[in-house]
């Protein structure tokens, strides 16, 4: 306890210390609050003067004034902004939709020379069939032909003499051999 008494009456002596330096300070700030307030009171620069102040109202409204064009200027501008976006985006869709309807006609113009080729044999089929009924028809004219003239060879061989159509003027009627079946 020996050691606690000495470090208590150190501690009470740093304690009066700091009391006296907290009021030697104190008595500082208050010489100088009075020494400020003298001054300003003083000095009359601090305090605006009624000129200055009109001055300051007028170059307020003046800015306030600026203030308000700029405001009315900028939400031009920002609606101007907006009108143009939604154009933007209206023409953003409208290139999509070209470019789809680009993208399907030129699938449209590969696929053309496909369909054509099938359209025209499609097509074709019945011309083909048509074409092959004529050349079978013609085979068998020809064959009937070919049978005609044998047996007119055959007929003329007999007879000796050749029957041959007469060749008249015009708006004479022409007579044909006919043939007899024998």
């Amino acid at each position: 306890m020996s050691q606690d008494s000495p470090t208590f009456e150190n501690l009470q002596a740093e304690v009066a210390g700091l009391k006296q330096e907290l009021q030697a300070r104190d008595l500082l700030v208050q010489q100088l609050s009075q020494e400020l307030f003298r001054l300003v009171k003083g000095n009359t620069g601090f305090l605006p003067s009624p000129e200055v102040s009109e001055k300051h109202l007028a170059e307020m409204k003046v800015l306030r004034e600026q203030l308000a064009r700029v405001e009315e200027q900028l939400e031009f501008y920002q609606n101007q902004i907006a009108n143009r976006d939604e154009e933007i985006q209206a023409l953003r869709r409208s290139v999509q939709e070209l470019t789809d309807r680009s993208r399907t006609l030129e699938q449209v113009v590969q696929d053309l020379p496909e369909v054509y080729r099938r359209k025209f044999a499609e097509r074709m089929v019945p011309v083909r069939e048509k074409v092959a009924a004529i050349q079978k028809e013609n085979r068998q004219l020809y064959a009937e032909l070919q049978s005609v003239s044998y047996r007119l060879a055959v007929r003329s061989r007999r007879s000796g003499r050749v029957e041959l159509p007469n060749f008249l003027q015009q708006g004479d009627s022409v007579e044909l051999p006919t043939a007899s079946q024998g």
